[in-house]
């Protein structure tokens, strides 16, 4: 437990509240256990949002299974109110419509196991709660794409019914409020953009191989088609495209900004005429990594951007908050130090700061009197100054292609013959692991083993050639990565070659599955939450949310063009059971909109079939994460068991 307390900040000296180092003395002494029921614990800070004028304070959290907006005053932390979202629905994020009204995502699953989301107000005059939108569900009836000023009326881009491509309506945020549509739907776009003053200036989507971009100039009346560009324009190999998002338009003016793909193949931020479909100029552009988000003024100007090497990284743009955030840094003297949220005039912002060692803590920051008041932590059950640091690696592939990867040590314990958990990411493509707070990890380093966060190939953040390495390489050279990181920590002295696990989740988990079953030789288990266990299934599944087009496409992802006489069900657990020799623990659950668990259940009577050692968890209505700290909590209890069983750490 950190001292809390209200720290005078200086933009030239640190305060003596600094981060426990850990370095000095963790090989010295193993920490205590620190329960699972810890690690799945959520903070009622999670998301923390400033109104406008700073004096109120909006959060998400998660009370015996029932989700709940937290109202805070922004001054003193005091809680001055909750909101409870109703039994089913999950809380997706809180954003402020001026200062007394909270515009509020919830989404639920429907009888028929149909992912839904919607958009509520809460009025906090009054303590109402009322949902806006169609009245039926529909997969994304929470697309906001400007919210007025004074908090009076939203646009939300909405379709009519799941044939049709969406519009947009203006909703007055009142319970009976009038309903209008202000832009009509156009073939092909899913995709619209409007400005400060709410007018609908940009449309964008891809429709038989062509990006289609609609605009309207300000002050005109109509919307009209200004680039048909064909994908064999933009194509490259293995069908990637150059990278092109539309993030802010200006009002009064045909400049917007977007990121952008150059010809070497750098994502930057840049000014851009729509009208002329050209780049006017470069705001910011990092030599070596994309840059991957961005923050605007209430004006429309970008006063930031962010990039990720090893773990996310803020370049201010504005000279004033850049001074803010380095006197903050200076004064907390954390890995990881963000201004999460400000007020409209900067006047008062909140403050997140934590690393990968520590899960961290919120405070409110005040520039006028140079104080940090703490609001509190993200996780006050977890005892930061007992946790591993990982730190960053790079192993080289079989094929000799270089891996980022992440190993977190054990506390007091020797770095030499340790049981070891080889821990790959979901997705697989595009998504990868930081040097970040992950709470699996932390609690496995916890319990006296070794972790390796491998960003295999087709992994993002490594540029196109390293996404495209991986294409039509699931179960092959994606897998040939992972078992060169075991190979890495054996050759290192660190891993006991006898005592190997795989555990992940979603693709993970059926890279953990698909391990045990291919290499054998190599795994004592592996673990499972919300794994693919059979591929084909799996794609039959997502053609009721893509086109027909896009479900090929991403069938040549997954199979490879080059190889026609390559199956799926080559690299399928399921069609593969009979190889199965090692001991699974498999877990899901029953409302998963993303991997259904179908696949769960297929697996299990498999397994069973073959008389491998199956431990099952199946967790009544949760989805693909964990919606519930409950559900977490019995994640971590039963794969702590199944190690423990299988695979134990002393």
């Amino acid at each position: 437990m950190r001292f809390l307390t209200v720290v005078a900040v200086s933009l030239a000296c640190a305060s003596p509240l600094a981060a426990q180092d850990q370095s000095a003395s963790s090989a010295e002494v193993r920490p205590p256990e620190i329960p699972a029921k810890a690690f799945a614990a959520r903070s009622q800070l999670s998301g923390a949002k400033l109104s406008p004028d700073g004096n109120q304070l909006a959060s998400r959290s998660n009370v015996n299974g029932m989700d709940y907006v937290m109202l805070y005053n922004a001054a003193n932390g005091a809680p001055v109110g909750t909101f409870a979202m109703g039994e089913g629905n999950r809380l997706n994020w809180v954003r402020w419509a001026g200062n007394q009204r909270l515009l509020v995502s919830a989404s639920a699953y429907d009888e028929y196991n149909r992912y839904w989301t919607r958009l509520f107000v809460v009025e906090l005059d009054t303590g109402e709660l009322y949902s806006i939108g169609r009245k039926e569900p529909i997969r994304d009836g929470d697309n906001v794409i400007w919210v007025a000023e004074d908090g009076s009326s939203v646009l939300v881009s909405l379709q009519a019914n799941p044939r049709h491509y969406p519009s947009v309506y203006r909703f007055d945020l009142t319970r009976d409020g009038k309903r209008d549509q202000v832009q009509g739907s156009r073939q092909g776009i899913w995709n619209w953009y409007a400005d400060k003053d709410g007018n609908v200036r940009i449309g964008t989507g891809w429709y038989r191989k062509k990006l289609r971009v609609y605009y309207r100039g300000p002050g005109e009346e109509d919307i009209e088609m200004v680039d048909k560009i064909h994908l064999d324009d933009l194509e490259k190999e293995n069908e990637t495209y150059r990278y092109f998002d539309i993030l802010r338009v200006e009002p009064d003016s045909d400049i917007g900004y977007v990121f952008e793909e150059n010809e070497a193949g750098k994502v930057g931020l840049r000014r851009y005429d729509l009208a002329r479909s050209e780049v006017v100029d470069t705001v910011y552009e990092h030599p070596q990594y994309d840059v991957d988000g961005a923050v605007f003024s209430r004006d429309g100007k970008p006063v930031a951007v962010t990039y990720t090497d090893d773990s996310s990284q803020v370049v201010w743009l504005d000279e004033k908050l850049g001074a803010i955030q380095k006197g903050l840094e200076a004064a907390l003297e954390e890995d990881t130090v963000r201004i999460v949220s400000r007020s409209e005039d900067d006047t008062r912002m909140i403050i997140q700061a934590g690393g990968a060692a520590d899960p961290g803590a919120l405070y409110v920051y005040t520039p006028a009197e140079g104080t940090l008041e703490a609001l509190g932590e993200m996780s006050a059950g977890v005892p930061f100054e007992h946790l591993a640091q990982p730190k960053a690696i790079t192993y080289t592939a079989r094929d000799g292609t270089p891996i980022r990867a992440y190993l977190t040590l054990p506390r007091g314990r020797p770095a030499e013959g340790l049981p070891l958990i080889i821990n790959p990411h979901g997705g697989p493509y595009g998504i990868r692991d930081t040097l970040s707070y992950n709470s699996e990890v932390q609690m496995l380093a916890n319990r006296g083993y070794a972790v390796l966060q491998p960003n295999y190939r087709g992994s993002g953040g490594y540029g196109d050639a390293f996404f495209d390495l991986g294409y039509g390489e699931i179960g092959r050279a994606m897998q040939d990565d992972l078992d060169d990181a075991m190979d890495w920590a054996v050759s290192q002295g660190i891993a006991d070659p006898e005592r190997v696990c795989l555990v992940g989740a979603s693709y993970g988990g059926y890279a953990a599955v698909w391990g045990a079953i291919r290499n054998p030789e190599r795994y004592r288990c592996a673990a499972s939450w919300a794994g693919v266990m059979d591929w084909d299934i799996m794609l039959r599944h997502d053609r009721q949310f893509f086109s027909r087009r896009t479900t090929s496409r991403w069938r040549n992802r997954y199979e490879g063009k080059e190889e026609r006489d390559f199956r799926l069900a080559d690299v399928s657990p399921f069609e593969q059971v009979e190889r199965l020799k090692r001991p699974l623990l498999l877990a899901h659950g029953t409302d998963d909109g993303i991997v259904n668990v179908e696949q769960y259940h297929l697996m299990v009577r498999a397994a069973k079939e073959q008389g491998v050692s199956v431990d099952e968890l199946l967790i009544e209505d949760e989805g693909h994460g964990f919606s519930e700290v409950a559900s977490g909590e019995a994640w971590f209890e039963a794969l702590e068991k199944f190690l423990d069983t299988h695979n134990p750490a002393e």
